[in-house]
Order: structure tokens, then sequence, then C-alpha cells
């Protein structure tokens, strides 16, 4: 008796289980499914062997429901949106590489271990309760019977009447709708790739010459810089700001008496909490890249990103400096990058802080010394991407601000690192999670601030922003998807440029400064600094 209750509990449980962290409590498993009374019915209708066999594969489909519930779970706290059966299998690879890097190598293979005997213990589990259920129907055909139509009858009252305990229907069709909204997402992922492509056929700026693009910026040293996880929250949010808020001010004001000058304002990203890519190429190719699949198609495109735009014009050398970038990058061609130094390519010697190869002081000690302190050949400019991870999850440990004469080989870092945070008691910490992002996004702005008030010049530009939110669990549930975005400049011109864009003076713009999409970013870029648009429509 005891096993057939608990499979009964089993199988309900997976039925109404939701598919959201905000959304479990006891109420919501107190409920009547649907699919229960409906699977009673088919089941008591059917000869043993057949009765069998269907009992067992929606045991199996029942659990491929269930994890998938629970990946939508960990997306929606994590990236801010649901599983997509289609296109986030890859990610589980990065997700991997990140629990390493935080857990390390051993603690990562139990976890996955454990987590793959789970979820095949599921999938038994299931199918042998629902068959032990279908067979407790076949031993008492009449009280089943009986059983099935006042199940149904109550929950058709309980769905016409709305009847509800603790604020949550009793009448539960929740697998059925997961099921529904599974499929749905399926056809409208097909349906956008075949509408993206069209999309990403028309280029504002596509067929502008070489000689049309950003002339108002030729001699200048333009600098593109994504801080990870640098989002609105950072500046907004009770615990993060004060100190976050701080940072920015001294930072601003230490560079005004550097003589640069600054603009802030906002830009809605295209992803939250991770996913990063998504965010760079939004920003630089002028289209809203929200998934892996619109990333594949424009990587494969010629859609002219605002990078290449620079190494269009004949008068930029084009460089990357991307201290995540850990394998093959092919997307260096997209983006019209000449040279690209990845993490093995920067001459680091010292630890790792968690996924974060090296720290962001050092990543820019060293632009300093192979790029930035170089002239580019032929008299031409130049225009650099830099890709800063000093902040990126799960902060611990975070890397200390050094003199810059002591950076070297990083060896300097190795005890920073050693008496830092350990990942572990920062990830299962909402509090400690959210002060030390605050901490990692100080140091980040600190080092990229200090970089550019000790090696800027009369011609540097330097653009910087967020890529994303961070994760849920640090930014809340019901965080925007918003993202700070600063100009700063020498030169009062450079500014002036952007003056009727209404952004904030300072590193920190206004609560209610003007928030645009990150798609938008390239076209009013290239606008605004002289650029004119040639339309491509394939």
């Amino acid at each position: 008796m005891t096993v057939t209750v608990l499979a009964a509990a089993l199988v309900v449980a997976a039925l109404v289980m939701p598919n959201t962290v905000v959304r479990l409590g006891p109420a919501k498993f107190l409920r009547l499914p649907a699919e229960a009374v409906v699977g009673a019915a088919v089941l008591l209708a059917l000869p043993r062997r057949p009765r069998v066999v269907l009992a067992a594969v929606s045991g199996v489909l029942l659990g491929a429901v269930t994890v998938l519930n629970a990946l939508d779970m960990g997306f929606n706290q994590y990236l801010g949106r649901s599983f997509n059966v289609v296109l986030d299998w890859g990610l589980f690879g990065d997700a991997e590489s990140y629990l390493e890097d935080s857990l390390g190598r051993t603690a990562t293979l139990a976890a996955v271990a454990g987590l793959i005997v789970v979820v095949l213990l599921l999938f038994v589990l299931l199918a042998l309760a629902v068959v032990r259920l279908s067979g407790l129907l076949a031993r008492h055909p009449g009280t089943a019977t009986r059983g099935t139509l006042v199940a149904g009858v109550v929950w058709i009252t309980c769905s016409s009447l709305g009847l509800q305990v603790a604020g949550v229907p009793i009448a539960s069709d929740r697998t059925a709708t997961a099921l529904k909204v599974q499929a749905r997402r399926v056809s409208d992922t097909l349906k956008d790739e075949a509408a993206f492509r069209k999309v990403a056929r028309v280029d504002a700026f596509g067929n502008t010459p070489g000689s049309e693009l950003v002339p108002d910026l030729r001699g200048k040293d333009v600098i593109f810089t994504f801080i990870e996880s640098y989002g609105r929250s950072a500046i907004e949010d009770p615990v993060m700001a004060p100190g976050v808020d701080r940072t920015l001010d001294v930072r601003t004001k230490a560079l005004a008496e550097a003589g640069f000058h600054a603009k802030s304002g906002w830009l809605t990203s295209a992803t939250y909490g991770g996913s990063s890519w998504l965010g760079h190429s939004t920003t630089m190719s002028g289209l809203w890249i929200s998934n892996q699949q619109r990333y594949r198609t424009v990587m494969a495109s010629d859609h002219l990103s605002l990078t290449e735009a620079f190494r269009k014009t004949g008068a930029f050398d084009t460089v990357g400096v991307m201290p995540g970038v850990q394998k093959g990058w092919p997307e260096q061609k997209w983006y019209g990058l000449d040279k690209v130094y990845n993490a093995f390519q920067l001459g680091y010697r010292g630890p790792k802080f968690s996924w974060s190869t090296m720290p962001d002081q050092y990543a820019l000690q060293q632009y300093q010394e192979r790029v930035h302190s170089k002239r580019p050949a032929g008299g031409r400019a130049r225009m650099s991407l830099l890709i800063l991870t000093s902040s990126h999850q799960p902060w611990a440990p975070i890397p200390k601000r050094v003199d810059w004469d002591r950076l070297g080989d990083g060896s300097v870092f190795k005890g920073i690192q050693a008496a830092g945070n350990k990942p572990a008691d920062v990830i299962a910490d909402t509090t400690r999670s959210r002060e030390e992002y605050g901490k990692s996004i100080q140091y980040s702005v600190t080092a990229l601030t200090e970089w550019l008030e000790r090696y800027g010049t009369e011609d540097t530009v330097l653009v910087f922003l967020g890529d994303h939110q961070p994760i849920a669990r640090v930014s809340g549930n019901h965080a925007s998807r918003d993202v700070p975005v600063s100009i700063v400049a020498k030169d009062p011109g450079m500014l002036d440029k952007i003056a009727d864009w209404n952004w904030t003076d300072g590193l920190r713009p206004a609560h209610d400064a003007p928030v645009w999409k990150m798609s938008s970013f390239r076209d009013r870029f290239l606008t605004a600094y002289g650029s004119t648009p040639h339309p491509k429509r394939n």
C-alpha cells in the first residue's frame, strides 16, 4: 500500500510541477490533474498488454516533461527565459565548463554523473509508477471507474467555478499546457529562423562605401569594450548600488581631472544572465540576436558589423583582445578584426579567477603593451574590441587592483587568488553573490577607467557597456534587461556629436536617461559620426 501511495504521489507531483522557481510551493502540488483523470479512463478501457505498454510509455513521456520543466526552472533563473528544445542543447557544454572553473573538475564530474543518474532514475520510477497504478485500476475496475467519474466531475466543477487553494486553482492541466507550450515554442523557433534570415539581409549601411563610413572618427583611437554582466541592477539595486555608484562618481571625477568627459545612457540587452556573445553581436550588428540560431545566421552572413565598418574604411587597423576565448573563434571574420589576442596569447602566468582566465587589469595592460602603445602602419588609426571578464559569475574569487608597474606576467595575482573567496561558498549564498557581484563591477570599471586615465590620449574615444544583466538570483526575478553604456573622450567634439541623444553627463546614467534597444546602437553610432546610409536588400 505504501509503495502505491508513493507511486501516486510521484505521478501527481510530476503532472502538476511548475516550470519556474518562483511558482514552487506546497499549494502547487495540492491540485487535481486533468491528465490523471483522462489517463485513468483510457487505461481502464484497454486490455492488459496494450495497457502496460501505454502506461510505461506514458511514464517515460511524463519523465521527459518533468525534465523539461526542471530545465525551464534553471534557464529562467539563470538566463531569464525558458529552455528551447531546438536551440539550447549546445549550452550544456558551456555550463559544464563554468562548473569546472567554479567547483573543480572532480566536483563537476561527480555532479554531472549524479545528474545523469537522477534523470535516468526519474524515467524508470515514473514508468514503474504508472504501470503499478494501471495494474491497480485493472484489479478494481468497478471502484476505479466510479472514482474516475467522481474525479472528472470534481475537476469540471472546480474548473468551472475557479475554485482555489491558497490562490492556486485546484483543477490543473499543467502537463497538457506544458506540451502545448513546447510544441508552440518549437514551431515559433522554426518560423523565426526563416523570418530572421530575411531581416538579416536588409542592412541600412550594407552598401555604404568605406569612404562614407565614420568619417568623423578618422584619426581617432576608437575602443569598444564590453564589461561582463554589467547591468542596471549594479547601479540601482540597494545592495550593489552604493558601492558601484560611488565608484562611478569617483572615476568620473578622476577622468575629468585628466581631461576626459563622458556621457551615459541605457541599452536593453537581447540576452539576460548569460550568453554574452548574443549581447556583443546584437550591439555590433544592429540586429536583435536573442538566440543561438540567430547568432549562427548572422555569423554566416555579410551583414555589416560596427567593427567591420572601421576595417572597411581602409583607414583603421582593427584588433580584438578576448581573454575569455579559449578555443578557435571563427567569428573573427564577421567582426572584421585583423588580429585577435585570445586567452593564450597574452602571456599570462598567474592563476585563473574562477571562469575568468585573467584579471581585467592584466588584460588591459597587455592591450597597452601589445597594441595600444604601437602605432599602426601607414599612418592609419586603430579600432579595438575588448571583452573584459573579471565580473563573470560566480564572482569568487575577485581580483584586487595592484600597481600597474607591478603586473609583470600576472604572477603577482597568485596570492590574491589564493586569499579570495571560494566559488562554492558564494554560489550558495544569494546575499554574498549580490555583494561580490557589486565588488566585481567596481573592480572592472576601475581597471578600465584607470587604464584610460593612464594611457588615453587626445584621440582616444572609449565606448564601454555591459553585455547583459547578472543572473536573476542577483538582479531579481523581475529585473529589466537594461545595461549601462558610456562614451568617453577628451576631444569635446566627440561628445558634441551625440548631444541630441540626451544622455547623462558622467559614467553613471540617470534612472530616466534614454533607454534604447541594444540593436539600435550600431545605426545610431554610425549616423552620429557621419556615416551615410546606403541600404542593402537581398
